[in-house]
């Protein structure tokens, strides 16, 4: 890992600054109703921090493909082009609803890992299932039914079903999910967005109250949320939804030659893996950005996977002309 070696600094001071900046500049936005105003900025910001790093970037997971976003989108370079090769995934603005709303759990996300190391997949929905350390290797199946993944963590867990709560997109796609799950007794924490926030969540039970993922989502989100699991622990499963000729072919030009292929997290994010996320608004995780009168406050929490090192940095910004 020594050419990665140099990145240490990033962890505790550049990537912090981007997701600080792209999450200040969100919650310049947030209750205002405007999800794409709000979007913008975030991306705005983070691409200009992004440009100050010394690394030789390359965006795998975006603001989408090349011919559909104007900024970050997949494949674009960013950073100084001096430094270590990298893989960046990112979200600037996870959860754009959730901001506009001024609701909880919209943060700013990034993931950084070698060259190679990041799924490089279109942007589709993915089928996901996520659980938080713990548990034995394999306790989740993404092929089993919502039934047996339930009961299998109320076993390893050592409680009731009726104890245990799934964490689930409210999305119509999901109705009979979500009629499956309440059928075995146990409880659902629906979500309108922010589902990286969401598997996240699957770590701290006790803290957040949820115990699994299960659903589908953004194949870009599933991508974040597997690289935060590197670092913090627990497992997920994950399919791309490559269900229409266009994305398969899509797919194929990105080297993803099995449309039917289960991804598990070391799939998704290998080797050595930096993540960092900036809460814009209060939640479960991070509290959002405060403006006050002569600062800016941040809570962002930074963490690598060869270190298993979580660190949480609760900032006071007084040089506002930065921001």
């Amino acid at each position: 890992m020594a050419k990665f070696a140099g990145l240490d600094r990033i962890l505790t001071l550049e990537l912090v600054r981007v997701t600080e900046r792209a999450a200040v500049a969100a919650a310049r936005l947030r209750g205002r109703g405007d999800e794409k105003a709000a979007d913008q900025v975030a991306v705005d910001a983070m691409r200009s921090e992004l440009n100050r790093l010394p690394i030789k970037g390359t965006v795998v997971i975006g603001e989408g493909e090349r011919d559909e976003a104007p900024m970050l989108y997949i494949g674009e370079e960013v950073g100084t082009k001096e430094g270590p090769e990298v893989d960046i995934a990112l979200d600037p603005l996870e959860g754009t609803t959730i901001c506009a709303k001024n609701l909880p759990n919209s943060l700013a996300v990034i993931a950084i890992a070698e060259r190679g190391s990041l799924l490089y997949a279109p942007d589709v929905y993915m089928d996901k299932i996520a659980v938080g350390p713990g548990y034995p290797q394999g306790i989740i199946n993404i092929d089993a039914p919502a039934v047996e993944n339930i009961e299998a963590v109320a076993r390893a867990k050592g409680v009731p079903v009726h104890e245990i709560t799934a964490c689930i997109l409210d999305r119509p796609r999901h109705a009979r999910l979500i009629e499956a799950v309440r059928a075995t007794g146990a409880s659902i924490r629906l979500i309108g967005d922010g589902d990286v926030a969401s598997v996240i969540h699957t770590t701290d039970p006790d803290e957040t109250g949820i115990d699994i993922y299960l659903g589908s989502g953004g194949a870009p989100e599933g991508v974040l949320a597997a690289a935060a699991l590197r670092c913090i622990g627990g497992q997920m499963q994950a399919r791309l939804l490559l269900n229409s000729e266009e994305k398969v072919a899509r797919a194929a030009t990105m080297g993803i030659s099995d449309p039917q292929k289960v991804y598990h997290t070391e799939d998704m994010a290998r080797g050595d893996v930096l993540f960092a996320a900036t809460g814009v608004t209060d939640g479960n995780l991070l509290s959002g950005v405060k403006f006050g009168r002569d600062s800016i406050q941040t809570h962002t929490i930074v963490m690598r996977s060869s270190s298993g090192t979580v660190r949480e940095i609760k900032a006071r910004h007084q040089d506002l002309d930065k921001f």
